[in-house]
């Protein structure tokens, strides 16, 4: 077979092979046109901080903590990030991955995300048309669930926050290599490589469900790295154009990263709710921040040292203090030379910490 013929036999054999390709024939065993490409088993979806979670659990179970209920709000894409094609860039479900993250450091969660089945069970239940054993419908009265005040659980503190950073080009560089002779004839060969790295960022808050207030919050970063490599060879062989191009490329998964960087703040929270020091389930990861709980003994040591300053009502009023004449002018049945108290002989309020919360009150306060 000559030069010239053996590009015309490549096509006619390349229009055969796509030809049967585009076959609609099917498996009458399976019943499929094509059988699937791949097959690789389900895994579960851990990130480097799901152990350190797991070990929290394990912690406050062995010291017998029982950690309040948490319940998980809206963690919203915030970036506004969009893609034309593909659309939103940031992953819609991080309000999941915190909950997922929660129950993996042993905190008992209440669903507030989706009550749909929940608000429709109870309307039924109101309405008695709800029952545990439907097949004994018609044959008692009382076969339907009854409702009791108090029956759902409720939150103590609550999850919120967002995805609050998408930076596409924090650095990026390259390479590009052309090796070959100058005249036609001559075989050629190029190399590329190039990378480029990217982040993500959260915010996250831990809110007070009763009072409202944030008692902690959470910021973290997770950087991502993209890699491209290409090379490739072509030349002139008796006047075919022979060109041969290899390469791959590779991009750490951004919806991964946002998983990462909301189970390491969440790490922060489950840390301080079952009162166990933040660097005990850290693989040699030092933490910036004081936890909730350093900083609520030292709201105590302050408490302490206000009360141990401050003159009790109990005790007598200092010999120095005189009765001061009131200026106001006399009212009907009062005289002017009544005395006032002073302010050592008041009752003086004191300020407590409340136990099992990060939140200063009055004693006398109710």
């Amino acid at each position: 077979m000559s030069a010239r013929r053996l590009p015309l036999a490549a096509a006619v054999a390349a229009a055969g092979l796509l030809a049967g390709c585009a076959g609609t024939g099917f498996d009458a065993e399976t019943g499929l046109y094509a059988r699937p490409v791949g097959g690789a088993p389900a895994t579960v979806n851990t990130t480097p901080y799901s152990p350190a979670l797991q070990c929290l659990a394990a912690a406050a179970a062995a010291r017998g903590i029982a950690p309040p209920r948490v319940a998980v709000g809206e963690i919203a894409d915030l970036t506004g990030r969009a893609d034309l094609q593909t659309g939103r860039v940031v992953s819609q479900g991080a309000a999941l991955f915190a909950v997922t993250a929660l129950t993996r450091a042993g905190l008992p969660t209440v669903e507030r995300l989706d009550r749909t089945v929940s608000e429709i069970e109870r309307a039924y239940a109101t309405n008695h048309l709800l029952s545990d054993t439907p097949e004994q419908a018609g044959q008692s009265g009382d076969n339907f669930r009854p409702i009791y005040a108090g029956e759902i659980a409720g939150s103590r503190y609550y999850v919120v926050g967002g995805v609050t950073e998408l930076n596409y080009n924090l650095r990026s560089r390259g390479a590009d290599l052309a090796v070959g002779a100058v005249e036609t004839p001559g075989a050629k060969a190029a190399f590329t490589g190039s990378d480029y790295v990217m982040n993500v960022a959260i915010d996250l808050r831990l809110i007070d469900t009763i009072s409202q207030e944030v008692v902690a919050t959470a910021a973290y970063q997770k950087q991502i790295v993209g890699r491209e490599i290409r090379a490739g060879v072509f030349d002139f062989l008796g006047g075919t154009l022979f060109d041969l191009t290899a390469g791959g490329s590779a991009l750490e998964p951004v919806q991964f990263a946002v998983r990462t960087a909301v189970e390491r703040g969440l790490y922060d929270f489950a840390a301080d709710l079952q009162d166990v020091p933040r660097e005990a389930c850290l693989a040699g990861e030092a933490t910036t921040e004081p936890s909730l709980l350093v900083r609520r003994r030292a709201q105590l040591q302050l408490v302490s040292a206000v009360a141990a300053a401050t003159p009790r009502s109990a005790e007598p009023p200092s010999p120095l203090a005189q009765p001061v004449a009131d200026p106001r002018p006399a009212r009907s049945g009062a005289a002017l030379s009544d005395p006032v108290p002073s302010a050592a002989a008041r009752p003086q309020p004191r300020v407590v910490l409340e136990p099992g919360t990060w939140r200063l009150r009055r004693a006398d306060s109710r």
